[in-house]
């Protein structure tokens, strides 16, 4: 991999002429990534920018779209619309938890959107999007450690204008949006974009419900800017969004067994009247869902932008509010049997922060920024499962026929039918607040005409109070299988074994054991008659076996009803998918966590002449503690003598093996990056280049396990690489784009990684999942004028990303893509255009994630990537 990587480098530093820092029209383009207005060039960091050329030809609609030209940055659609997991260069978490907040922070206008669902809606009139490789948490703050997406539109002009465009593409896919600004007066203009986007679900639903992956989106940004003065300017900005959508669906990967010796998971749906999808026609893009799996999110937010200027200092206050409420439904067994009739989430997220800078020019020499930034964020969140009519009979089938379940009812006293019964209802009922505070500080130190130094510091204080409780009427799984009542089943079954015989020597022959006959052994008093003519339970048959089973009972060590494989009953462990949980705060965990930590940058940049920069850096980053926000918290085991002592510890919880503790909370994630790199640019296009050496300590991670969540830190997980980014311009009218990223990503340490089915598996000197080693990307854009009145364009793109595997847990399951899109469009001067676009236009197949099927052994679910889809619109802009 080195020498592959030394090799690249060097051929691309010798193709590459002089460039970079020009879009497609050849205009300097300005970044903000610093949080300074500065060109590409002069920025000492890997920067990716998309413009708003491009992705109006390129057709990006959403963020899930923008990582088709830019290699280094992966979305990974999840379960709901609201849930998606953003990375770059590989790294990046904040899937599946909403307690675990993102490593790439995302940025809109220079506002902080904390959580997935509020960064997925439409923007209106966008000017340029920016990827920013590596740490930045010097100066954007909490949740910067793996990179950041910073999203700028355009401000209100003074001018009047604006544009009108609608489109309809395959699967009925309908949009339309309009956007309009001007002067109310001399020193104020205003904008307002519209827009909504509808589309049929693409993944067929053969069971009763509607079909999955469609679209059903509305949003509205409007903004005001208002500048009493030369030195004065006030920015607000308004927004609501909708999404009203059935998403997502899912294939089967990979069938399998429940357990060893089984038939495969398929099979014993079928047998109970059931369908599945199966693993033989992976991208049939069908399923079986019995209600639709329902996704509303309602994102709405303010934000005010102030400028002043002072002498020689330049203050900037971003003051915003931001509101987002999801509600999430869904049949997440993924076949048409209602083993699991709901899984649900509601959730209200409102966050207020608060940035306050003030840009000093200390002299021509040197630049210094300080600032601070608050943060408080509110989170209510209840959530639950549902079981179904078909969740008892599926569970007899896994336990190995009804007079299991049914014995162990009979023997316990539990009328039949009580375990896993139609309706019974897990309810869980989380909070968390979290407030935080950053200082940051960063100096600019021209030191010669031609370099540049910089340095920066950031300090942050982020505290977390959480709570969680539920309300769980799974009366199996709250069963003590390792105590009083599994000695009083193995005491019953142990009867039962007998039962022929004494029923026999009773006189009512040989019958056998069954949930019908346990009720007339062990409570019809005729049963058993002795010479005395004493009945049961008290005759002396009755007693002599029942004394007999019970001494040999009451003879097991508790260490062997402890362990699963020892106890008799231990395969029971295995079903009892949802214990009682520990609420918290409690006597012994209080439910904070109280991080702090510095981060700093040093970088450099050195004009080598007008055309080329060579600039180097190293930086920090910072990600404060995650709380498990779900049913799958776990106390720490190094509580557990506390808890047992304080007589909190609810059935199954056994300190001396560890079974049901795990982790409350994962520990902060920090990360340091070594960069280097150049930066050029000429009449022939531009080139950037950077080699690096990332890596991040205690990784968070959290991994589906067939019944639930696990949330863990990777000890340490690091990646060297180098990345590119160029433009050429061959010839006047045609463009070409060329950027990848080539890597070595590894788990340096990480002995204790959640594996297959609740085991644990050591993947250290590992490739992490789903971190690819080489990814492509590629555009050609030719324009053409007709007239003066009549231009047209043709635009294509490639891109690529080489196999990897896509989720740790799943050894054997990969994916790779090779998409090709393409668009065409031709515009009049009146301001009419027209347009033709395809995006998979050569319908690659991957998968994007995968997940062990819920409660189906090595069933392996995956969710496939989105096929062929095409269209056409029309714009006029006034």
């Amino acid at each position: 991999m080195l020498k592959k990587t030394l090799l690249l480098g060097t051929t691309l530093m010798v193709a590459a002429t002089p460039a970079l820092a020009q879009d497609s029209s050849g205009d300097e383009i300005i970044v903000t990534a610093t949080k300074r207005a500065k060109t590409l060039q002069e920025v000492p960091l890997s920067v990716s920018v998309t413009t708003a050329d491009v992705i109006e030809k390129a057709q990006i609609l959403d963020i899930k779209d923008l990582q088709s030209v830019v290699p280094t940055f992966r979305v990974s659609q999840l379960q709901n619309s609201a849930n998606t997991s953003l990375a770059i260069r590989g790294f990046g978490n904040g899937g599946n938890n909403l307690g675990i907040e993102p490593a790439v922070g995302v940025f809109i206008d220079g506002v902080y959107r904390s959580r997935a669902a509020a960064q997925i809606g439409d923007l209106p009139n966008l000017e340029r999007v920016e990827v920013l490789s590596g740490p930045q948490s010097t100066l954007f703050g909490k949740n910067a450690s793996a990179g950041v997406v910073s999203v700028v539109t355009s401000a209100p002009s003074y001018e009047t204008g604006g544009y009108v465009e609608a489109g309809y593409g395959r699967f009925n896919q309908m949009y339309a949006k309009g956007f309009v600004e001007g002067a109310v007066t001399d020193n104020m203009a205003v904008s307002l974009g519209l827009g909504f986007q509808q589309r049929d679900g693409y993944f067929v639903n053969l069971a009763e419900a509607d079909d999955f992956n469609e679209i059903d989106r509305w949003n509205m940004r409007g903004q005001i800017m208002w500048e009493p003065s030369d030195d004065t300017s006030f920015r607000l900005i308004f927004d609501r969004s909708t999404i009203d959508e059935n998403c997502c669906g899912t294939g089967v990967a990979i069938d399998g067994p429940f357990a060893a010796g089984q038939p495969d998971v398929r099979v014993i749906i079928g047998a109970l009247g059931g369908n599945q999808p199966s693993s033989a026609n992976q991208f049939s893009y069908e399923t079986y869902g019995n209600s639709n799996s329902q996704n509303e999110i309602k994102d709405r937010g303010v934000s005010l932008e102030s400028k002043f200027k002072m002498g020689n200092i330049d203050v900037t206050s971003i003051t915003a509010y931001r509101a987002n409420d999801s509600d999430y439904g869904s049949d997440s067994d993924y076949n048409s049997l209602e083993f699991l009739k709901n899984v649900y989430q509601n959730v209200d997220i409102r966050t207020f922060t608060q940035e306050l800078r003030f840009d000093v020019e200390v002299s021509d020499k040197v630049d210094v920024m300080l600032g601070g930034y608050y943060f408080d964020e509110s989170i209510d969140q209840d959530s639950g499962l549902l079981y179904g009519d078909d969740t008892r009979t599926y569970i007899d089938l896994l336990a190995g026929g009804a007079a299991v379940l049914g014995g162990v009812e009979a023997i316990l006293g539990y009328a039949p039918g009580t375990f896993f019964a139609d309706d019974t209802t897990i309810d869980e009922f989380a909070t968390q607040d979290n407030e935080a505070i950053s200082l940051f500080g960063n100096a600019d130190f021209e030191l010669t005409d031609k370099l540049t130094l910089s340095v920066g510091l950031n300090y942050t204080q982020d505290k977390k109070n959480v709570s969680l409780y539920t309300e769980n009427n799974d009366v199996f799984g709250n069963i003590d299988f390792s105590g009083a009542e599994g000695r009083a089943v193995l005491t019953g079954l142990g009867l039962a074994n007998n039962f022929p015989a004494v029923a026999a020597s009773c006189g009512l022959g040989a019958l056998a054991f069954s949930p019908a006959n346990v009720g007339a052994v062990l409570g019809a008093p005729a049963c058993f008659i002795d010479a005395a003519g004493n009945t049961a339970p008290g005759s002396a048959v009755y007693q002599g076996f029942a004394a007999q089973v019970a001494a040999g009972v009451a003879a097991i060590p508790q260490g062997i009803m402890n362990d699963p494989n020892g106890n008799p009953l231990g395969a029971f462990f295995g079903l009892q998918f949802q214990p009682q949980l520990l609420a918290y705060p409690n006597a012994v965990e209080d439910g904070i966590t109280d991080n702090n930590k510095l981060t700093y940058t040093g970088q450099f940049n050195y004009e080598v002449n007008d055309t080329i920069n060579v600039y180097g850096r190293y930086a920090t980053g910072f990600k404060s503690a995650s709380w498990n926000l779900t049913r799958d918290s776990r106390p720490f085991q190094a509580d557990a003598l506390a808890l047992a002592a304080a007589g909190l510890l609810p059935n199954n919880y056994v300190p001396s093996t560890g079974r049901n503790f795990g982790t409350r909370y994962s520990e902060p994630e920090t990360s340091e990056v070594v960069e280097i790199g150049f930066k050029a640019k000429g009449d022939w296009g531009t080139f950037n280049f950077a080699a690096f050496d990332q890596t991040i300590e205690n990784f968070q991670s959290t991994i589906f396990q067939g019944t639930g969540f696990v949330l863990a830190n990777a000890g340490t997980q690091s990646t060297k690489g180098i990345e590119w980014d160029s433009t050429f311009k061959l010839m006047d009218p045609l463009h070409i784009t060329f950027a990848g990223v080539l890597q070595d990503p590894v788990y340096d340490s990480f002995p204790t990684a959640p594996g297959p089915a609740g085991t644990v598996i050591d993947l250290s000197g590992q490739r992490p999942a789903g971190i690819n080693e080489l990814a492509l990307s590629t555009s050609a854009t030719y324009t053409h004028d007709f007239s003066d009145a009549i231009s047209g364009f043709v635009r294509a793109d490639y891109q690529y990303e080489s196999d990897v595997q896509i989720v740790d847990n799943i050894a054997g399951l990969t994916r790779s893509t090779n998409i090709i899109n393409a668009s065409a469009g031709v515009g009049f001067d009146s301001g009419v255009s027209f347009m033709i676009w395809a995006r998979n236009l050569n319908n690659d197949q991957s998968y994007t994630s995968a997940f062990p099927g819920v409660v189906q052994g090595s069933t392996i679910n995956a969710y496939p990537s989105q096929p062929r889809t095409y269209g056409a619109s029309v714009r006029y802009k006034f």
